[in-house]
């Protein structure tokens, strides 16, 4: 499994070990009350199956440890919070797992307690038979439904960042719909025919004889023990929520206040950064790379309070310097107020929902690819301006398919020439789709030179440049009329690359990051350096003749496939 699941402190990862036991525990024991649907044999024997391995001493310690440790922590999780605002599902899994004790509790009490202690044989018909004519059916219920929902947001929130999750999910989500469905049809089955036969005072005696049902003492007795549980359960997390407000407390007497020139004042934690206390209070604050120090989208003017800040780090210095921000200027997420200080936005998201997360944009490593036609203006010399966008848009619509079949996506259209993205799901998987497009592209060009040459025109020859490196995806323009598109070095680059195969005569440069993140790093032959314009250092590139023979044995593997 994703070393990436796991991260995490230790907390983190004990629920996440604790739920999944019990996830799986649910799931079989949803599983086991759907099978009520067409048989009370088959629920009853796969309860007898489930039990062998539940019940015996080493699981059992495993299951109620895991119990204990998954609600202890969801506890001290709330307690060390810094603030209860939390996104939506959080919140939903947060209060859905709070509710689930105030009926679990009920329901261990009068299965596995009253068994241990009572000798109660707490079949599944036994807890229906308890449940049946009143309100309780419901509630167990509503608490099988609880405990699905909570489980199946822990389950995404922790499976939402590999790579194969997403793909997924539609097919779970019928399964996850699926599941609760099939139990609770299972229980409402099986609780009318068993409340059949209980009615039957015949009957009767033979389940109470069955089940060794409890005698009046002894429900009483099951009935103290639950309601002491529950209330050990309110004692818990009132404890929680004290520690939690205690907290709060004593941070506001560590607290420093912040006001925004144009915004609200507010008074945050002290060690905090100036970025982290926008988001903390719900304040607009532009931040591209996400408070990495890698941009300089989050800064601010600093009005009062800046003799207070500790000068600024080299890494935020050369940001500053970068863009020549002015006197005061400061990056949001480097600096951490200890005194008050008075802060302007020099950039704020319009509050608009459809600029506010996609004209931030994303930061990917991903390919680039540059292309230009040769020899143009010598081409279309004489012909009528129909003819020419004619003639490109049989040229693109020649090449653009090996492009967007190897997944790329053509970015913008600039005259004779183009720039295309590989937006895969990594900087490996974007090189190889790059190589292959390039590959495919000289194909695809050949196909349509011969012909132009069954027409009697000429041949038409290409220049291009493959990239690899850190791109700005996002929404670029004035809001409402704004594209989406890419910024950054790799597509000066790549560019520069492209226009380096002219004089070369080849047909294409593929730069040697580029190389190494498609797994060909034993390749020393060929590769030059460039001085590209533009490019602060030297960019180590292959030439190609000819990209429909790049990497041969490569092409070979992918006809396999």
């Amino acid at each position: 499994m994703n070393s990436v699941l796991w991260q995490g402190n230790w907390a983190t990862r004990l629920r996440i070990a604790s739920g999944l036991m019990l996830f799986v525990f649910a799931f079989f024991h949803f599983i086991n009350i759907g099978l009520g649907l067409f048989h009370t044999d088959y629920l009853h024997g796969m309860q007898d199956g489930r039990k062998a391995v539940t019940r015996h001493d080493v699981m059992s310690v495993f299951l109620y440890i895991a119990l204990l440790l998954h609600a202890g922590l969801a506890l001290y999780s709330i307690s060390q919070r810094r603030t209860l605002r939390m996104p939506f599902s959080t919140a939903l899994q947060v209060v859905l797992g709070l509710l689930i004790p105030l009926q679990l509790i009920s329901h261990i009490v009068q299965t596995r307690f009253a068994h241990e202690v009572f000798d109660v044989n707490d079949e599944m018909g036994y807890i229906i038979i308890l449940m049946w004519p009143n309100s309780a059916i419901w509630m167990q219920s509503l608490l099988l439904l609880v405990v699905w929902v909570h489980s199946c947001i822990g389950l995404h929130m922790w499976l939402r960042l590999t790579q194969w999750w997403p793909k997924t999910v539609p097919y779970l989500i019928g399964l996850a719909v699926f599941i609760p469905s099939f139990a609770m049809a299972g229980l409402l089955t099986e609780g009318r025919r068993i409340w059949a036969d209980f009615s039957d005072p015949f009957l009767r005696e033979q389940y109470i004889d069955h089940y060794n049902w409890p005698s009046p003492e002894e429900f009483q007795v099951l009935f103290s023990v639950k309601d002491n549980a529950v209330l050990a359960f309110w004692i818990a997390l009132g404890a929680s929520l004290s520690v939690y407000v205690f907290r709060k407390l004593w941070r506001r007497r560590h607290s420093v206040r912040v006001k925004y020139v144009e915004g609200p004042e507010v008074v945050a934690e002290k060690g905090m950064t100036l970025l982290e206390i926008s988001q903390a209070n719900g304040i607009p604050h532009t931040a591209l790379c996400g408070g990495k120090g890698r941009c300089t989208t989050c800064r601010v003017i600093v009005e009062d309070g800046a003799d207070q800040l500790p000068p600024p780090s080299d890494v935020e210095a050369r940001s500053l310097a970068a863009v020549s921000a002015p006197a005061g200027a400061r990056l949001a997420c480097q600096i951490r107020p200890t005194e008050p200080m008075t802060a302007f936005r020099m950039f704020r998201p319009d509050g608009g929902r459809s600029r506010a997360h996609a004209s931030q944009g994303q930061e990917r490593k991903l390919a680039v690819l540059f292309l230009d036609m040769r020899g143009f203006t010598s081409l279309t010399t004489g012909q009528l301006p129909y003819d020419i966008v004619f003639l490109l848009n049989r040229f693109f619509d020649a090449i653009v398919p090996a492009i967007t079949s190897d997944g790329g996506v053509v970015d913008k259209y600039m005259g004779d020439g183009l720039l295309a993205v590989f937006e895969t799901p990594d900087a490996a998987s974007s090189a190889r789709a790059g190589l292959k497009a390039a590959a495919d592209v000289s194909r695809a060009l050949e196909r349509f030179n011969q012909m132009l040459e069954s027409e009697g025109s000429p041949r038409i020859r290409i220049g291009m440049g493959l990239h690899l490196g850190d791109l700005v995806l996002g929404e670029i323009g004035a809001a409402g009329n704004a594209p989406r598109t890419i910024i950054g070095d790799a597509v000066n680059v790549a560019s520069r690359l492209e226009g380096e195969t002219k004089g070369l005569g080849v047909e294409l440069l593929v730069s040697a990051e580029l190389l190494r993140a498609a797994g060909h790093e034993e390749n020393p032959e060929g590769v030059r350096s460039f001085d590209l314009r533009g490019v602060t250092q030297a960019v180590p590139a292959l030439p190609v003749l000819s990209a429909s023979g790049l990497f041969p044995e490569m092409a070979a593997q992918e006809h396999a496939l």
